[in-house]
């Protein structure tokens, strides 16, 4: 299977046109239709918004529109530099997090950004970690600084024979299979009830060898140490372009939570990470 719908969310941070560029490179390879979509989070008016009255509405409604004129300017010059014909864009009222779920539905791959703390981009500090547990896609989240080249040359698959891995890895097939190298590390792996067998990567790796990717397994104990981390640190010790990894997470009193991995990979990202939950 390949890519043939891409979603790409379209914010008011700075870093949204490099996230347009992922997309329409991904699109490129697999002559994909790209989607942009526009939409913030839909922010509760303030207590003393109905004593302010229209004057308070109007300003709001002025900043809103200026933000969108200038989303639509920065797609346009982007689209532009990229000579790309198969892309569209939209804009939405909704809530971004059901915006872009809902629009994500009709698409193989969601396109995010990682939220840059230092600039403000229009959505809720949380919208990456639900997106992952509402999207039902796999979701490509781009950094907010990185160094731009080509993505999937050297990806690093992260892998606990989980369900989450197991959805991640098999939604970024396509990738995969046209990477120059593919490692695929496991941590902790030889622990009783693991899941990995009697070699860790084995049978992962002769599974994704026979869809013709080229593939190498490694497994690491961690000795105690932070996953996330020793997993960003061998994605810069392999040079890799994308990571693939599940998105996951626990129930907790009956809410999903993303569990410690995640959110590291979230907040501590320098290359492109693809997650699936």
């Amino acid at each position: 299977m390949d890519y043939k719908t891409i979603l790409v969310h379209f914010d008011a941070g700075r870093t949204a046109p490099a996230r347009l560029e992922l997309a329409l490179q991904v699109a490129q390879r697999f002559e994909a239709h790209v989607a942009c979509l526009y939409a913030l989070s839909v922010v509760p008016p303030p207590s003393y918004a109905a004593e302010a009255g229209q004057t308070l509405v109007e300003a709001q409604q002025r900043v809103q529109a200026e933000a969108l004129q200038k989303a639509r300017a920065a797609y346009d010059e982007c689209v532009r530099r990229a000579g790309y014909a198969k892309v569209e864009w939209r804009a939405s009222a909704a809530d971004a997090l059901e915006a872009v779920t809902l629009h994500g539905r009709y698409a193989d791959l969601v396109v995010i950004g990682q939220k840059n703390p230092d600039w403000p981009s229009g959505v809720g500090k949380d919208f990456e970690q639900k997106l992952l547990l509402a999207a039902g896609r796999p979701v490509l989240i781009a950094p907010y600084a990185f160094e731009k080249r080509p993505l999937g040359e050297n990806v690093v698959v992260a892998w606990n024979a989980s369900r989450e891995a197991t959805r991640a890895l098999n939604d970024a097939l396509p990738l995969l299979q046209r990477a120059r190298q593919v490692q695929v590390l496991a941590f902790d792996a030889v622990r009783p009830g693991s899941g990995h067998g009697e070699e860790p990567g084995a049978d992962i790796g002769l599974y994704l060898a026979r869809h013709g990717v080229r593939v190498t397994a490694s497994h690491y104990e961690n000795a105690g140490a932070e996953v996330g981390s020793l997993l960003l640190s061998r994605a810069f010790d392999f040079s890799a372009d994308l990571i693939v990894m599940g998105a996951w997470g626990h129930s907790r009193l009956h809410e999903m939570v993303l569990g410690g991995v995640t959110r590291t990979l979230l907040e501590s990202m320098t290359v492109p990470v693809l997650m699936s939950h």
